[in-house]
């Protein structure tokens, strides 16, 4: 073999090794945004479903509008939020928020027992669940994204192309708290 065969043979693997990185990277870029687009979808449904929930809580409790702004205002800031910050942040007020509605429920034996709001309770929880799995899955996501570009030698290609880091949807400080309310 000649030397510039060899030469051609090395850079035709090196020009394969950089493309299949630059490929993995870009392939975990869309599952991340694959999996952003899953939370935002249950998010709008859950979004969708709180005025249905509010409406039949207010027939049964017509002295705990505050609670119900609270909720309005903590939808709308989930509607127009943008970027995964902004989203978990809003998403944490929401349920936040929603917490209030169900421990207001429970003071109120006839609501408890309404098909309506059992229903929407049950579907409210469905969506929540499917919130917590697409979380889980955009983390996940996240997580092999952010190894593969602090990884050697993806790390050098990564910077290269102008690969960033991807934030974490993160639930904020206390939402773990449960929920107080006085009457």
């Amino acid at each position: 073999m000649s030397t510039l065969t060899i030469v051609l043979v090395v850079l035709a693997v090196i020009a394969l090794v950089v493309i299949s990185i630059y490929n993995a990277l870009a392939a975990a870029k869309v599952a991340i945004s694959e999996a952003h687009s899953g939370i935002e979808v249950q998010m709008k449904r859950r979004a969708d479903l709180v005025p249905n929930l509010i409406e039949t809580v207010k027939g049964y409790t017509k002295h705990e509008s505050d609670v119900f702004t609270k909720v309005s205002d903590a939808r709308q800031k989930m509607l127009s939020a943008n970027g995964v910050k902004e989203e978990a942040a809003a998403n944490n007020m929401l349920a936040e928020s929603l917490k209030s509605v169900f421990a207001i429920a429970e003071s109120y034996p006839d609501l408890k027992a309404s098909t309506n709001f059992s229903s929407l309770q049950t579907e409210l929880s469905d969506i929540e669940a499917k919130i917590s799995y697409a979380r889980q899955f955009y983390n996940n996501n996240v997580k092999t994204y952010n190894s593969k570009i602090v990884t050697f030698p993806t790390n050098v290609l990564a910077s290269n192309f102008g690969f960033k880091e991807e934030l974490f949807f993160d639930a904020e400080e206390g939402v773990e708290k449960p929920v107080q309310v006085k009457f």
